[in-house]
């Protein structure tokens, strides 16, 4: 009895895919923008670079919700590089890899709500 195995494959692991591989490309030129606009407003400047500039930068609110745009962008960016990394190389147990998978989303929520603190603080 012959085996077909070409149109039943099915894929497993790390979620190969379109959607993950755009989704780090999407964030990873957002986060690319957002510094080209952060020199940008640093170099067009007056004065010296302290924490009044930085502050005066960071106090628009366009700026905070941006910012905190380019935080998500940067949360999920490394959740996907993460869990891929976690998917491809802890093999051995799964139990192992679940626990590093909800230490990093906990870890990440955490970053989240620290970003909303310090930039909602200013």
């Amino acid at each position: 009895m012959a085996v077909n195995y070409g149109s039943k494959r099915v894929v497993v692991g790390a979620h190969y895919g379109l959607r993950d591989w755009l989704a780090q490309r999407v964030t990873g030129l957002l986060m690319a923008l957002f510094t080209v606009i952060v020199l940008a407003q640093l170099l067009l400047s007056k004065g010296a670079i302290g924490y009044d500039l930085w502050a005066g930068i960071f106090a628009a609110q366009w700026m905070k919700v941006l910012t905190f745009a380019v935080i998500l962008s940067l949360l999920y960016h490394v959740w996907v590089g993460m869990r891929d990394v976690l998917m491809d190389y802890i093999t051995a147990a799964v139990w192992l890899r679940l626990a590093l998978q909800i230490f990093t989303i906990v870890w990440l929520v955490g970053c989240a709500g620290w970003a909303i603190q310090v930039l909602w603080r200013l």
